[in-house]
Formats: structure tokens, sequence, C-alpha cells
């Protein structure tokens, strides 16, 4: 199915001049559209609410609210949606992003269940092994994750490997260890069947995703989440990198005296094998 901005460049050209107008308000407003009602988008278009509607049914929606579910719902799967020039110019982007920023960021705070966090940071503490698999989009939170835990705790491995798949890897977990799962929308196939069989096998499970990944919580013993909303097009990471960084330092106070000595156990290599600058 063509989504709406493939239909109206399909149709451009047999469009009246005044549905013509109302395209191209879409195309240089179309991440605002969702906000929009059909009278709304007549008034700041300069046309009546009758060349919005026969706009509307000529690109094949039978009203005007099938368009904006349409887009609401690609934009909750992670598709980028964009063609806003303005919005990427001048200082309001500015004011904008640092606006969205914090809203991601309080959002995710204050729906954070203290009881849950816990009990995830005492399992990421008490594994035996921790495995953590970010796939797409989800793996630099994973390898951020993973690099986070290595500086408190050993055996922090993740999944999957260059070049290799996962169910080698995954066979021989136990109760004893602790899978993270980051899968942040646009999430492989694979993720769902992953969960479930996992979950099924009682292994401690984590999985990190985006606020309305709703689905995922049956199939996992905990669930955080972070929002992803950005300015434009492109999904913010900052909420679940903020995660990462909250639950990285909660797994070294919960084990502070061990974590501090593979801290400076660590240093010391950095010393010897002259990894890092010296300031």
């Amino acid at each position: 199915m063509k989504q709406l901005d493939e239909r109206l460049r399909a149709a451009y050209d047999q469009l009246s001049p005044q549905e013509q107008r109302v395209a191209a308000f879409i195309v240089d407003h179309f991440d605002d559209l969702i906000s929009y009602n059909s009278a709304e988008l007549a008034r700041l278009s300069g046309v009546s609410k009758a060349t919005v509607s026969r706009l509307f049914k000529r690109l094949g929606y039978d009203r005007y609210k099938d368009m904006r579910d349409e887009l609401r719902t690609l934009r909750q799967s992670g598709m980028p949606l964009t063609e806003n020039r303005d919005a990427v110019q001048g200082n309001t982007l500015l004011a904008r992003h640092y606006k969205q920023e914090m809203a991601n960021l309080t959002q995710w705070v204050n729906a954070l269940d203290a009881q849950q966090f816990a009990a995830v940071v005492s399992a990421l503490v008490s594994g035996r092994r921790i495995f953590i698999i970010g796939l797409r989009n989800s793996w630099p939170v994973a390898i951020h994750l993973r690099q986070q835990l290595l500086q408190s705790r050993s055996d922090v491995y993740l999944l999957p490997q260059p070049g290799q798949t996962l169910a080698e890897e995954l066979v021989d977990l136990s109760e004893e260890d602790c899978v993270v799962v980051v899968a942040f929308r646009r999430r492989p196939r694979i993720i769902k069947p992953l969960l479930a069989n996992l979950h099924e096998r009682g292994i401690p499970l984590v999985v990190m995703s985006e606020t309305q990944a709703a689905g995922l919580a049956p199939l996992c013993r905990w669930h955080l989440s972070a929002p992803l909303e950005s300015v434009s097009a492109f999904d913010s990471y900052s909420g679940a990198m903020s995660l990462v960084n909250l639950l990285a330092n909660a797994v070294l106070h919960e084990a502070l005296s061990t974590g501090r000595q593979r801290i400076h156990q660590i240093a010391d290599l950095y010393n010897e094998l002259d990894e890092l600058e010296q300031r």
C-alpha cells in the first residue's frame, strides 16, 4: 500500500489548483500533519474543508481520520517521517529538540517502577553470566550497556557476534544466567519468538523497549521502557542511554566493593598496556 507522500506525488499533476495548494502545504508540514484536524488543515492551507475532503477521497482514504491513523501507526512503528524543511532550520530546532528531550527524560523517570528496577539490578549483579542482545537500532544501546556493566562485573557478553546466529549462543543458558534484550521499534521478526523461548525456559529476562511496546511485557520477567519521540523523522535514544547509565551505576553501587576492585584492576591494565592517552 502506498503511503500518503507517495500518493500525493503520484496524483499531484491531476489535482485541481486548490487541491495542489493543500498538497504543497502537507509536504512542507508533513511531520505536523498528525496534529491537524481537517478544519485546521483547510484553514492553514487557505482552502475550504470540502476541498480537503475531496483531496483525501481522491487519494484513496474514506475519511481524513484514516490518513491520521495511518501516519500515527507508521510513526509508532519507527518509520522516519518528515518532509518539513523548516523543522531543521534555525534556532527553532534547538528549542524544540531541547523541549522534547527533556519531556522524554521526565516521562521514563516518572514511569519507572522502583521495585521492578531494584529486581533488575539484583539480577544483573547476581547472574552467573549476563547476555545482552541488541539488533538493528538497538545494537548501540546494547553495546553501551555491555561496556558499562563490564567495568564492574565479569562475564558480560554481547550477542550475536558478527556473522553468528543466536541459537548456538543461547542453547546453554540456565536460570543462573540473565539475559537483557534491547528491543526498540522496527524490531526484526526474531525478537518475539526469541523472548517467548527464553521466557518459557525460565531464563531471567529483561526487555528494554520503547514506551508503546506493551505487547513485549508478557514475554519477559521485567520490562523497562524509554520514549523515543523526537522533533523530526529519526528516533531519539537519549532516554534509552540515560536508562543504561542509571542501570550501570546502580549495579556498581549494589556490589560496590568488588566493583571498585575490578575498576582499579582495569585501570592498572590500561596503564600496563598503554591503551588510553594520559592527561
